[in-house]
């Protein structure tokens, strides 16, 4: 039987009042996941505020509100900053003259030369472009090179709370592109002719600048900052597209476990890590390891940790630009793979130079995203050559104790390395990777010398038969043979065979 009138009605009705109950279960769940999101992500983003000669700053994605980037708002203003250029020439000595871009008659007046390269040099945070590095920068590059250098002050922008800076680098990167600008406009000055060289935050804020700004000759990015911009889409962070060429050294990169002020992951053409990266030799300052997300609590309220590892990127920098050849890296995939010697030597297209000479490198743009590994001495000058050495015995057939290696240069300079310990054998052969502080061109001797352990006959005598070394910059093999054995304590001169 058919159903009735009434029947049909009461149905409708159940109809109706099952999809109000529906929606107004899915209202429930809307402003449910909206109170969440509220809570998760701070309150919605789509504001935006606009500078003159700038252009317009919003909080839409990817700049806030998305994973990593929760707490990153709109920026500061530019006056509040007070950001400034303070221009240093060889005319100027160890003064500087400070110019302006809205005030462009200040650069006109100035010891600028558009026939000269520039470099931009760019603090991060809680530094200043007044004095330390900065400076210290500037008038290096200027003893090794005839150029423009100008330091970017923005002190006052980089104070504070950690994600005001991180808010703030896209006005300065906006200011820097706006001066490169004008001097496009005054001298018809290309932007081939500029490097941009920023230190964690700065390293980004040359990233913004070169994103506005086609045609950068280079950027160099020392130690880019990791939180609020590791794993970000790459308009928000420094990224191979900003410039000609990036290269990047990483000091105190975030590499589980362990937790830094940088960047883990690359972000050039030429991405260089040296001593892995993450902690690096002479640095006391201890590393935390501790949730990411606590990490960031601590980044938030400005509390820095890892600052020696973190300055380190940029002391490389400095002492590159003296030390051409003392820092060469290797392509490999980790770490591990470099320290184990599974990168050695260099391949037939060469190796890199990390730091100021990165751009020597003929194979720079072959790809992106191109790991290089190193070791570092602890001390300044920081420079290491690495080497492969083999040692063969000669003397007692068996014994046991340590044997080392000292090498002498041209300068009275004395270095000491462990080749091995335990059972020493003349059947075996003995090889080290070895990452010697002396500069190869500059050894003038090498020498042999062991140590007994306490069970060691006294009337033993060992010495070393034939040294081989390789240098892994460019594969040259040097060989050194010695004609008698020593007792312990005794070193044993090597010469070229």
């Amino acid at each position: 039987m058919g159903k009735s009138n009434e029947e049909h009605v009461q149905e409708r009705n159940l109809d109706r009042e099952g999809v109000m109950k529906v929606q107004k279960c899915k209202e429930h769940w809307v402003i449910g996941m909206c109170i969440i999101a509220f809570y998760l992500l701070g309150p919605v983003t789509g504001k935006e505020i606009c500078y003159n000669r700038l252009g317009c700053f919003s909080d839409d994605p990817p700049w806030a509100g998305i994973p990593g980037r929760l707490l990153t708002g709109l920026p500061d203003s530019p006056e509040h900053m007070n950001i400034s250029f303070s221009l240093y020439t060889r005319e100027t000595g160890n003064n500087s003259q400070v110019i302006s871009a809205i005030n462009s008659s200040t650069i006109q007046n100035s010891y600028f030369s558009s026939r000269r390269k520039t470099s931009f040099i760019i603090h991060g945070f809680g530094s200043t472009g007044k004095k330390g590095w900065v400076v210290e920068m500037c008038l290096l590059l200027l003893e090794v090179e005839n150029m423009n250098c100008i330091a970017v002050d923005w002190k006052e922008g980089a104070k504070g709370t950690y994600v005001t800076a991180v808010n703030n680098i896209r006005v300065i990167g906006a200011e820097v592109a706006y001066f490169i600008k004008t001097l496009q406009k005054i001298f018809k000055y290309s932007p081939s002719e500029i490097h941009l060289i920023g230190h964690s935050l700065g390293a980004h804020t040359a990233g913004e600048a070169g994103r506005r700004t086609q045609g950068i000759r280079r950027i160099t990015g020392l130690d880019p900052a990791g939180p609020f911009f590791e794993g970000t889409p790459p308009e928000v962070r420094l990224d191979p597209s900003d410039a000609r060429f990036v290269d990047v050294i990483h000091s105190n990169a975030a590499h589980l476990p362990a937790v830094g002020l940088g960047m883990y992951n690359t972000t050039g053409h030429l991405d260089f890590y040296p001593n892995g990266g993450t902690v690096m030799p002479g640095c006391n300052d201890l590393i935390p390891q501790m949730k990411r997300s606590d990490f960031e609590a601590l980044i938030a309220d400005a509390t820095v940790i890892g600052g020696c590892h973190h300055s380190r990127s940029h002391e490389f920098y400095f002492e590159s630009i003296l030390y051409p050849t003392g820092f060469i890296g290797y392509p490999c995939e980790t770490y591990k793979s470099f320290e184990s010697g599974d990168c050695f030597p260099c391949p037939q297209e060469g190796c890199p130079m990390m730091g100021h000479y990165a751009d020597r490198f003929p194979a720079k743009l072959k790809r992106i995203n191109q790991k290089y590994f190193l070791n570092t001495a602890a001390d300044p000058p920081f420079t290491s050559w690495r080497q492969r050495v083999f040692i063969k015995l000669s003397g007692v057939k068996r014994t046991r104790g340590d044997i080392n290696l000292v090498f002498h240069d041209t300068e009275g300079n004395t270095k000491e390395y462990q080749i091995t310990s335990g059972v020493l054998s003349q059947d075996q052969i003995y090889t080290k990777y070895l990452d010697v502080e002396i500069n190869p061109k500059l050894i003038k001797k090498v020498e042999f010398l062991w140590i007994k352990t306490p069970f060691t006959p006294l009337w033993s005598r060992l010495g070393a038969d034939t040294v081989n070394i390789i240098h892994g910059g460019d594969g040259h093999r040097s060989t050194f043979c010695g004609h008698e054995t020593v007792t312990y304590g005794a070193p044993q001169l090597l010469t070229p065979c």
